[in-house]
C-alpha cells in the first residue's frame, strides 16, 4: 500500500479510502466486517463513513456496524484513520441537522457513541450551512478538538469560495482550519477543477474524491452492457448521452490492457491535491480489484489522451474563468 499525507497534516493515510456507504443497506454486517478486515489485510488505514448512512433517520446503521467492528478488538481501531461527517437530518426536532454548534455537539456525541471510540480522526462537515456563522461552527469545532473528541476537521461539497472563506475565519481565531475537502471528482466529473482545486492548493487542503467511476459510468459499462449485464434507465440514459466518449475511453482501456474502473482511480491518483479516492466495494472482490489502481502508471501521453476523451472545465485554473 502507498501512503500520504492528508493535505498539510503530518497524518499518514492510504492513497486508497473505503468507503463504506453499502455497509447495512447493500452489504451484510458479516460482510463488511469482511471487507474492512481484509482492507487492514491490504494496508487500507482510512475508512470514511457518515451519521446519515444506512438512510435511517437518526439510527446511524452504517456507523453502528463500524463500531461494533471495532469492538473486536485486536487493535482495529488503533489502525484506522476513521473519518465520519455532520449535517444531515438526525431526527424530526428543529436542530437535529445543520451545523449549529447544538447539532454538532450532538452529532458528534452520537457518531462517537455509534462508533464505539473516544475520538474521531477527521470530522467532516457534509454540505455548507449558509445559515450559520463561522463563528459558531468554529467555535464548536474548537471545543471538540479541545475535549479531544476530534482531532481533525474537513468539508465536503464545498465551493472554492467556501474554502478560502472557512480557513480565512480559523486562520482569525488561530485554528487549524480544513484539512481535508471531499468532492466528486472523476474524469467525467472535473468541475472542481476550476476553483475547489486552486483554492485547496493554496490552503494545504488534501482532497477526497467521492464517486470516483462516476457512479459507474467509467467502471466499464459498455462492456458490461455487451456482456448481458442490464443498466437501469438512469444508468441507460447516460451511456446514450456519452456514448462517444465511453467508445473512446474503453477502447482506450483496451490499448492500455487495464479494466476502465482501474484507468479512472490512477487518473485521480495523478491529480493535483489528491490524498485518496473513496472506494465503496460491496464484495472483497472488489475491494481486492481495486489495487491494481496503485500499480498504474499513466505517462504523460496516456494523460493528454484522457484529457481528450473527458475534457476538463476549460484549461489552468482559476484562470480558466478569471482570463
Amino acid at each position: 500500500m502507498q501512503y500520504t499525507r492528508l493535505g498539510r497534516t503530518g497524518l499518514r493515510v492510504s492513497r486508497l479510502c473505503l468507503g463504506t456507504m453499502n455497509f447495512g443497506p447493500l452489504t451484510s454486517e458479516a460482510d463488511s466486517f469482511a471487507i474492512m478486515d481484509r482492507a487492514l489485510e491490504l494496508g487500507i488505514n482510512f475508512f470514511d463513513t457518515a451519521n446519515v448512512y444506512g438512510w435511517k433517520t437518526g439510527e446511524g446503521i452504517t456507523e453502528q456496524i463500524i463500531g461494533r467492528w471495532f469492538a473486536q478488538g485486536g487493535g482495529r481501531r488503533e489502525k484506522v484513520v476513521i473519518a465520519t461527517k455532520v449535517y444531515g437530518k438526525m431526527g424530526d426536532w428543529p436542530n437535529e441537522s445543520r451545523l449549529s454548534a447544538l447539532h454538532i455537539k450532538r452529532a458528534c456525541e452520537g457518531s462517537l457513541r455509534r462508533l464505539q471510540t473516544d475520538y474521531i480522526d477527521l470530522y467532516q462537515m457534509h454540505h455548507i450551512d449558509r445559515d450559520t456563522p463561522w463563528e459558531e461552527i468554529w467555535q464548536a469545532m474548537e471545543q471538540l478538538v479541545r475535549e479531544g473528541k476530534v482531532l481533525y476537521i474537513g468539508s465536503s461539497n464545498f465551493a472554492g469560495w467556501h474554502i478560502a472563506q472557512a480557513n480565512e475565519e480559523a486562520r482569525r481565531r488561530n485554528f487549524m482550519g480544513l484539512v481535508s475537502e471531499q468532492s466528486l471528482y472523476n474524469l467525467s466529473a472535473r468541475m472542481i477543477e476550476l476553483e475547489v482545486i486552486p483554492a485547496c492548493q493554496s490552503y494545504g487542503v488534501g482532497i477526497i474524491p467521492w464517486s470516483p467511476l462516476g457512479g459507474g459510468l467509467l467502471g466499464g459499462v459498455l462492456q458490461k452492457a455487451a456482456e448481458g449485464r442490464r443498466a437501469d434507465a438512469r444508468m441507460q440514459e447516460r451511456i446514450d448521452r456519452h456514448r462517444v466518449q465511453l467508445e473512446a475511453y474503453e477502447g482506450f482501456c483496451r490499448e492500455l490492457g487495464e479494466q476502465p474502473a482501474d484507468v479512472a482511480l490512477a487518473w485521480l491518483l495523478r491529480q493535483p491535491t489528491v490524498t485518496a479516492p473513496i472506494i465503496g466495494p460491496r464484495t472483497i472482490e472488489q475491494l481486492n480489484g481495486s489495487l491494481r489502481a496503485l500499480e498504474i502508471t499513466l505517462s504523460d501521453e496516456a494523460l493528454a489522451r484522457l484529457d481528450a476523451i473527458w475534457p476538463g472545465p476549460g484549461g489552468p485554473a482559476p484562470e480558466a474563468y478569471a482570463w
